[in-house]
């Protein structure tokens, strides 16, 4: 890409910015993020804050809070935060064409939603269905279905917005979805994706964003705990298992 549709991150300070979201970590910490690479990942340990943060750049983006497109609109409960209403997002001189917000715990509300449009006709002619691969989502597994969105609907020059994806995949479907994403990098596409899998931050050439309790750090895939501690697992998982599972 020669560009990128969303280049910085940037919160804006205010008075009394007390509680949730802004006791997390993530959101105490930031100030601003420059985006380098067309894929961008936020990984931290579990309530750090990065679907937080996801979520507040997806809305701010003009994606509905629960998923899907920015014509989505459903909404089965208020449960997003107003961080998105002290980000500034910095974007590119040129527009996406298209994009997609997906969270792994709201992605059956989403698969609802299609169903409910495939029930009315589209301009094209063409059932709403068919840019989903043609078949309901919730007749697909988890991870089936979330493929047949990668593969069917991201159509390129878009932005993606992921909630970890891989909640839904296995290794091997993540090697596809790593496949996918090159394809669609080609396809002038930019993705960012709050994961815990090591799997996903190896792309080649991705910034990663660790979310922790001393600040937000860019570092190298082979720097994150998710790296080290799955190498040295899967080297020599006896020593590991053996100390987990050892009586008091």
């Amino acid at each position: 890409m020669n560009t990128l549709y969303l280049r910085e991150i940037r919160r804006r300070q205010g008075p009394e910015q007390k509680g949730y979201p802004f006791s997390l970590p993530a959101v105490q910490h930031l100030n601003k993020l420059t985006l380098s690479s067309p894929v961008t990942f936020f990984i931290g340990e579990n309530g750090a804050g990065k679907s937080t943060l996801l979520e507040a750049v997806a809305v701010g983006c003009g994606f509905n809070p629960e998923g899907g497109s920015k014509n989505f609109s459903f909404s089965s409960a208020d449960t997003h935060s107003s961080l998105h209403e002290w980000l500034t997002l910095v974007k590119g001189p040129v527009r996406p064409k298209d994009g997609f917000f997906l969270r792994a715990e709201s992605f059956y509300n989403v698969a609802s939603e299609v169903d409910r449009l495939s029930d009315m006709p589209v301009f094209s002619g063409r059932n709403y269905l068919d840019y989903f691969g043609g078949v309901s989502l919730h007749e697909q597994s988890h991870g089936e279905s979330f493929m047949a969105l990668m593969i069917h609907r991201f159509w390129g020059k878009g932005v993606y917005i992921l909630d970890e994806p891989e909640a839904a995949l296995s290794p091997t479907r993540q090697l596809a979805m790593l496949a996918r994403i090159a394809q669609l990098v080609r396809e002038d596409s930019q993705f960012i994706i709050a994961t815990h899998s090591p799997i996903l931050m190896a792309y080649p050439g991705a910034q990663i964003f660790s979310l922790e309790e001393k600040g937000i750090f860019e570092m190298n895939w082979e720097e994150t705990e998710h790296y080290k501690i799955t190498r040295r697992f899967l080297e020599n998982p006896g020593p590991m298992l053996r100390e987990l599972m050892r009586e008091e």
